[in-house]
């Protein structure tokens, strides 16, 4: 009986055994078949669903999004639009929304460095303090210039 055997197919893919069995349990990765000593043996194309499942996870999707792009190209019934071009358009539109919230955020500290802030408490009573407070009276957020708080 030819295969992988779990430490084999967890170093050739840099995981650990016990990722194996998760993903098992998650039915991202078919049960192996048995050796007659009771060895789980893994076929070949494991090694590629796994380097599939990290590629996937550090694009940014979940491993439940991952089962969902796996469950379409699984037990030879692999669909012509398995939905990855739709599921990395959204990713895609996460990631920008994320990266304008970051460029929002380094904005906004650069701008509290070049201010001379150096005291939240001091600079929230500052009507020109770059950093955005929010007024909890109304919820509107309280920014300033250039004042050396």
């Amino acid at each position: 009986m030819n295969g992988l055997r779990t430490s084999q197919l967890a170093a050739a893919a840099g995981v650990n055994a016990q990722t194996l069995r998760y993903y098992e349990r998650r039915g991202l990765l078919a049960e192996p078949q048995r050796s007659l000593g009771g060895h789980r043996l893994y076929p070949e194309q494991a090694l590629t669903v796994l380097r599939v499942i990290k590629a996937a996870q550090r694009l940014g999707f979940t491993l439940e999004e991952v089962a969902d792009l796996l469950d379409g190209t699984r037990f030879g019934r692999r669909r012509v639009d398995a939905g990855l071009q739709a599921r990395a358009i959204a990713k895609l539109a996460e990631v920008d929304a994320k990266l304008a919230e970051l460029t929002a955020v380094r904005d906004t500290l650069r701008a509290a460095l070049a201010a001379g802030c150096d005291d939240l408490i001091a600079c929230s009573e500052s009507p020109c303090c770059p950093v955005p407070f929010t007024d909890s009276r109304d919820g509107v957020p309280r920014a300033g210039g250039d004042c050396g708080c």
